[in-house]
């Protein structure tokens, strides 16, 4: 049986405890329950700080982590399923369960209920908070700092349109591996955008034009495209903004750019890639 490397939590010398007897490895462990404490944890595929970024985990996500070395390193598998190495310090054990998730672009954590002092960190979409009370204008989060409460949203509060949501990252640099206001991939704006509608997507572009939506018949037809739609080709996701325009994080325009439909389209074929699917998301955002 063939498993994906990227999802299976799986080394020649160890693997997770439930893929007994599905994988080869020297020895199986029971996986402990973490969460990311510091804005953005970088999952790589090796345990070296200049390797690959693969992905990355906001601030409230979950891991379980598999082995933590002496060299500061966490072999572990995000809620998503992506499977790499954190490092240990970005880690803790899981403390009040999240009721709040960052809905602004970005906002920061203040060690007071001030604005005119000096913020800690900050946190970007879509990380996840557990807020324990309001103070003025602030919410007091269980790990500690202050936030805006006008940026926050409670988790069972969901957007209804993620190109609404992909729109707000517009101008962000393109960054391989990134899912914050600081840098993301095409895949990682998809992810983020959906999470914030309540759809769990997968990490890359190729799981996600697996999994997600149902695919128009005729890709090619660019005039049966609709707001929300999410159009790929090999390695890459964009998503519909309307009739003429489409939304993609990508590496010619390195950032988030709103690109005319026709001209992405004949750009990216020049390259050898021509639209491979076209998915539609039942039930998010609106028809032109």
């Amino acid at each position: 049986m063939t498993h994906d490397p990227r999802l299976t939590p799986a080394r020649p010398d160890l693997a997770a405890s439930h893929l007994k007897g599905r994988v080869e490895a020297a020895r199986f462990v029971d996986g402990v329950p973490r969460v990311v404490i510091t804005s953005q944890a970088p999952l790589r595929r090796r345990r070296e700080p200049d390797a690959p970024l693969d992905t990355e985990a906001l601030f409230g996500e979950t891991a379980t982590v598999y082995e933590a070395d002496d060299e500061g390193w966490s072999w572990a598998q995000l809620a998503d399923g992506y499977v790499g190495y954190l490092p240990s310090a970005a880690l803790t054990a899981p403390g009040a369960a999240p009721t709040h998730r960052v809905a602004a672009l970005r906002t920061f954590v203040f060690p007071a209920a001030s604005i005119k002092i000096p913020p800690v960190t900050t946190l970007s979409l879509g990380a996840r908070v557990a807020v324990v009370r309001d103070e003025g204008a602030f919410a007091v989060l269980a790990t500690g700092g202050f936030v805006f409460s006008a940026h926050l949203a409670p988790l069972d509060m969901v957007e209804s349109d993620h190109v609404t949501v992909a729109e707000k990252f517009v101008g962000t640099p393109y960054l391989w591996g990134g899912k914050t206001s600081l840098g993301l991939d095409c895949s990682g704006l998809v992810q983020v955008a959906l999470s914030a509608c309540g759809i769990a997507a997968p990490r890359d572009s190729d799981m996600q034009e697996r999994a997600l939506g149902t695919a128009l018949p005729d890709p090619a037809d660019l005039a049966s495209w609709r707001r929300g739609d999410l159009v790929f080709w090999k390695g890459h996701v964009a998503i519909v903004r309307d009739a003429a325009t489409l939304l993609h994080a990508n590496a010619h325009h390195m950032m988030v750019a709103i690109e005319p439909t026709a001209a992405a389209v004949a750009r990216i074929a020049a390259t050898g890639s021509p639209v491979t699917s076209v998915r539609r998301l039942a039930g998010l955002a609106a028809t032109d």
